[in-house]
């Protein structure tokens, strides 16, 4: 059986099995077994390669997760938390991890609770975003400027992906990808290939149900089929637990049929431990036609929405 081994954010480590017969599957720390003093925690998932959870930024129990990547020639970071001190804690989790430097943080998912934070990255680094969500940074910090206030703002050098790119960082191979407009617009992936690991921010959450008010259904599930194509040996989602490889498998393959079926109410998605998004709810008319930014295309109520993953504890089941 294999083990997956919290380090350095425990003083004891506790090792979480990976049987799939043994996994509760929610989103809920108390459901599942956790304490929430648990947390913030580092999880080894292959040598050298590791993720880091704390909770979401804000009231709702559920985690952001991120992946980093430790080379003899720095480390790559796959997005940050929602605050600069929660950042700060993914950080201080990696220098208890290694000496090396951070060199790449890759902006997977540009909304608040993965950038909010990205002020505690060290000076120096190279960030990785997609065109798109660079301009969302961008006009957001425009924003700000405007209102007189200041914060975190992308390096004119980012490193700009549209598709695909590769970067050698020590002996690893780690490729950067695009595999379609899904939560944000500009969401990226990154997969170690040699490791058959897959990274997906945004695109997959675990047990997790999404609001909607950014999102491209029709193409999300273009993208989840293009990540189940690839037939990784782990998926790593951007919310909820970081799971064994066979049990990703499993909820990448199960949230991808809820997509499927046009996004289930609410009530559907507590009957199998998923945290809904929103109050108010309705299936998405997944349809074939090339979707308009949200910016500009009518919202559904769920879309117009700011409350986000709140559950309805009273029916949870």
């Amino acid at each position: 059986m294999r083990f997956m081994l919290p380090v350095a954010a425990l003083t004891v480590a506790v090792s979480i099995s990976t049987s799939a017969q043994s996994v509760v599957r929610t989103a809920d720390p108390i459901k599942r077994g956790l304490k929430l003093t648990d947390f913030p925690r580092t999880i080894k998932v292959a040598d050298n390669v590791y993720t880091y959870e704390d909770f979401h930024a804000g009231d709702e129990k559920f985690t952001t997760t991120n992946m980093f990547v430790v080379t003899d020639q720095g480390v790559l970071v796959a997005d940050g938390q929602g605050s600069v001190p929660e950042t700060k804690g993914l950080v201080d989790a990696i220098a208890k991890v290694t000496t090396q430097p951070i060199k790449y943080v890759v902006i997977c998912s540009d909304h608040g609770d993965h950038t909010a934070g990205n002020a505690a990255f060290p000076a120096g680094v190279t960030y990785v975003i997609h065109p798109a969500s660079k301009a969302i940074l961008e006009r957001a910090e425009a924003a700000r400027a405007g209102r007189g206030g200041g914060g975190w703002k992308l390096p004119a050098d980012a490193m700009l992906v549209s598709d695909r790119q590769s970067l050698k960082l020590g002996a690893e191979t780690i490729d950067i990808l695009f595999l379609g407009r899904a939560h944000t617009g500009g969401d990226l992936s990154v997969s170690l290939p040699r490791r058959k690991i897959l990274f997906l921010s945004e695109t997959f959450l675990n047990r997790v149900f999404p609001a909607m008010r950014s999102a491209y259904p029709t193409e999300w599930l273009k993208a989840l089929d293009r990540a189940e194509a690839m037939q990784a040996d782990l998926y790593i989602a951007g919310h909820g637990f970081t799971e064994s490889g066979p049990v990703s498998k499993q909820e990448l393959r199960e949230y991808h049929r809820r997509w499927k079926r046009s996004s289930p109410k609410p009530s559907a998605c507590r009957k199998q431990g998923f945290r809904s998004t929103t109050r108010s709810h309705r299936p998405l008319s997944v349809s074939t036609r090339t979707e308009r930014s949200p910016s500009r295309r009518r919202r559904s109520p769920s879309e117009r929405s700011t409350r986000n993953l709140k559950e309805d504890s009273s029916k949870s089941g």
